[in-house]
């Protein structure tokens, strides 16, 4: 049955708040104290807090909720303003909002982009990073569809193909984003994102997604992708677990293998009911997955 995203906070324990930051002011969304580590949340691209609500509902179902949460919305994305920001700035914003709530240790949970930022962040302060769970992270399959879109988009055709569309979109008046809006409202948007999912997603994801895609800071946050050292993560010192779908077109499938190569901790779980949104398709099973890095 499809899972349902929530936009209502307090029906998940969470509150806004508007975080200052070396990126600007961030939109969080944070709650659930037991005086723990905190428990970040980053989405993904076209994504925003909402993405991680079906986990933390199937979070609530088990003996163990997500506590100490802290969902980000990243910059560009959401309620957070842009521009996309360099990694370090992003990785620099992100311990600030963790701070500014009186954590100073974390786990982190990212979602495709907010995998990579996850990923970046833990390379950077090992000290204070107890474990990262990846959602269909972004890692070396795009950051080579990005480097060269003919020789690395082969094995993410998908990729290539879209962000090819986001840089003709982010030429057009608005950043692209009335004629996706128009797309919308024509029926049509969820057509175009069906790649995204194995199964037909609940109507709450497309109406997100025809929000939070956004051109600009998608074809931003390629650029700063594309910039980056991989090699950085071998500073890793925490557990890492990945889960992808198995119908992911946007996660390679010898990404795994690559981390692993990178991460001393690495496993992955491929779920072959998902696509690249496993936390909202299968959110339990995401769930069941990074156990290992939630733990206290």
């Amino acid at each position: 049955m499809p899972v349902p995203l929530q936009t209502d906070p307090a029906a998940l324990g969470l509150r806004r708040r508007i975080v200052g930051t070396a990126a600007g002011p961030l939109l969080v969304h944070a709650g659930r104290p037991a005086g723990g580590p905190a428990t970040i949340l980053l989405p993904g691209a076209a994504g925003s807090w909402t993405t991680w609500t079906p986990l933390l509902a199937a979070s609530d179902r088990t003996p163990a909720p997500l506590r100490d949460v802290i969902a980000v919305d990243l910059p560009g994305w959401g309620g957070s303003p842009g521009p996309v920001p360099q990694v370090e700035v992003l990785a620099t914003a992100i311990e600030q909002v963790a701070e500014d709530a009186g954590h100073r240790s974390w786990r982190l949970l990212g979602h495709s982009l907010g995998g990579f930022a996850a990923l970046d962040l833990a390379a950077r302060r090992p000290d204070a990073v107890l474990g990262v769970g990846l959602v269909s992270p972004t890692a070396s399959a795009v950051v080579a569809a990005v480097r060269s879109p003919i020789r690395g988009g082969a094995r993410l055709p998908w990729f290539a193909g879209m962000l090819l569309g986001m840089r003709t979109l982010a030429r057009l008046p608005g950043g692209g984003r009335p004629l996706v809006g128009g797309l919308h409202r024509l029926g049509v948007l969820g057509t175009l994102a069906a790649p995204l999912f194995a199964s037909r997603p609940d109507p709450s994801v497309i109406e997100a997604l025809a929000d939070e895609v956004r051109p600009g800071a998608f074809v931003a946050a390629c650029r700063e992708a594309a910039g980056y050292d991989l090699g950085r993560w071998r500073r890793i010192r925490c557990p890492v677990r990945s889960v992808r779908g198995g119908h992911d077109v946007f996660t390679g499938a010898h990404d795994g293998a690559a981390l692993a190569r990178l991460i001393p901790d690495f496993a992955e779980t491929v779920l072959e009911g998902a696509g690249h949104f496993a936390a909202v398709e299968q959110p339990d099973a995401v769930l069941a997955a990074l156990a290992p890095i939630l733990r206290p």
